[in-house]
């Protein structure tokens, strides 16, 4: 059975990378715990426990309500606005960020004690 549409959820949007925009950008301290997809455009943030927490900070400024996780095994969807969970439809892929690609992430940029900036 299909599901119905979902306004704020674009199932035809591309992800926006492999990683945070903006942490990759160098906007803030360029690492992330986890990756949040905006549900809407596509947008790839880095998560609310992040020291930057672009996804959400896209999501607000965009006017886009719903988060989805880019985390491989994940598959839930966010309303940042009501602040429950929903289910959606299936996004296009890739559905999370490769699996090559550590958490904390992007390799490389993940300081020593990268825990005591957790939020």
């Amino acid at each position: 059975m299909a599901r119905e549409q979902i306004s704020g959820i674009d199932p035809t949007a591309v992800p926006s990378g492999d990683g945070c925009v903006e942490c990759l950008a160098g906007q803030g301290p360029g690492w992330w715990f986890h990756l949040r997809r905006c549900a809407e455009c596509g947008h790839i943030g880095c998560c609310d426990s992040s020291p930057s927490q672009h996804g959400t900070k896209h999501a607000r400024e965009a006017g886009h309500p719903f988060l989805t996780s880019f985390e491989p095994g994940e598959s839930w969807f966010w309303n940042i606005e009501t602040e429950e969970y929903y289910d959606g439809p299936e996004l296009l892929p890739p559905q999370a960020h490769p699996a090559s690609q550590p958490t904390p992430g992007p390799r490389g940029k993940v300081p020593e004690g990268w825990e005591r900036d957790l939020r």
